[in-house]
Parts: structure tokens; sequence; C-alpha cells
């Protein structure tokens, strides 16, 4: 007998995307935008793919891209979404509760976009993972928040963000196979969902491996 019930994680990722229309804006992210645009397309692999934006913006691109993601609901809207695109025979969804499990296969590009979560997760397992998920000559692309947004005075749950060489340590990638060739912490303005004006501080990861 198999016990069926979801786990803490994925039942709360599951009520976010079922408790509303659209959970994301529908545009891929800017920094992944910026980091991929010279890239070649190949096989590629988005992790945290929530409602697919990303990884529909890689396969119109010219990327095959594999979403990830714990949300079954979110998958399914992932998939609408690429075929309104004209991009379902480029992309493929699979359901994950990453660090616990994981896609197959190696993939020229591993892109993990703010994979941080208020529930369980197990970071260094994702990102060790995702780093053996990587292609000889291909790239791993991770951007994470570095803190709260400036208009953000009361933190909706308490939350520890990374530093740059904390991640790197996480990773634990051998020097001789591994070339960092971006490592920094770009800010962008955002404003509150009042209007008042800020900025947002995010850190941004990509390593080639040999």
């Amino acid at each position: 007998m198999t016990d069926d019930t979801p786990a803490p994680a994925e039942e709360f990722w599951e009520s976010r995307y079922r408790g509303a229309d659209r959970v994301w804006s529908g545009r891929p992210n800017e920094l992944l935008v910026r980091e991929v645009a010279g890239l070649t397309p190949g096989t590629a692999l988005d992790l945290g793919c929530g409602e697919g934006a990303d990884a529909v913006w890689l396969a119109l691109e010219g990327w095959r891209v594999t979403g990830a993601d714990i949300s079954a609901t979110a998958l399914r809207r992932a998939a609408g979404h690429a075929a309104d695109a004209g991009v379902g025979d480029r992309t493929g969804w699979e359901r994950h509760e990453l660090g616990r499990t994981f896609p197959e296969g190696v993939f020229d590009l591993v892109s993990a976009q703010y994979l941080q979560s208020p529930v369980e997760l197990d970071r260094r397992a994702v990102l060790r993972d995702a780093a053996r998920a990587v292609a000889p000559g291909g790239t791993l692309l991770l951007v994470m928040h570095a803190a709260w947004p400036s208009w953000q005075t009361e933190p909706p749950f308490d939350a520890v963000f990374p530093t740059l060489d904390e991640v790197l340590a996480e990773l634990g990638l051998p020097e001789d196979e591994w070339t960092v060739e971006a490592r920094e912490t770009v800010r962008r303005p955002s404003a509150g969902p009042d209007g008042v004006p800020g900025h947002r501080d995010d850190h941004v990861w990509r390593l080639r491996r040999a």
C-alpha cells in the first residue's frame, strides 16, 4: 500500500498555483535572457520551471527544453503555454521534488532561476545535481535573490540569502573542470505593489564545464 499524501513542499506549491489563474508574469526572467543570449542553442534543463515562461522563451530561441517542477498544476499550464507559442514539440515537462528526484540525462544548459523556497528545499543537493547534469562544454546558470527587495519592509517569512561565495562552495566544483564566467550581484529597478520605486539585488553565477 502506497502513501499518496502530498509532501509539504508539493502541498504548498500546488496550493499556490491552484489559488490563482496565473502566478508569474509570463515573461522570461531578464537575467536568463541576458546570460543565454550569446550561447549556441542545444538542449536545456529549466529547474523550477513554474508556468514555463523561461522554457518557452528558450524553445523559441532554438533550444530543446525539459522543464522540471514540483507542481503538476504549474506543469500543465507550462505545457499549454508552450503549445500556444508553437513550441510544444521542443519542450517536455517532468514533475520532480528537486533534492529528492531529478531529471535524467545531461544538457548543454542547466538553468535554475530563483530556486528559493519558503518551504523545505535541499539547495546543496539540487545545486550538485544540477552541476552533474551539465554536458561537457555546457553551461550552468544560477540566479538567486541576494536580499529582500528594498521596498519590502516586513518580509513575509524568514529567509537566509546565500552569498556569491557560499553557493560556489556548496557546488564543490573541481577547478580543473569548470570555469566561472560570471559571478556578480546585479541591482535592478523594481517598484513595490503600491508603486513605490525601489530595487532588487540578485546574484548571478554562470559556469562552463570543460
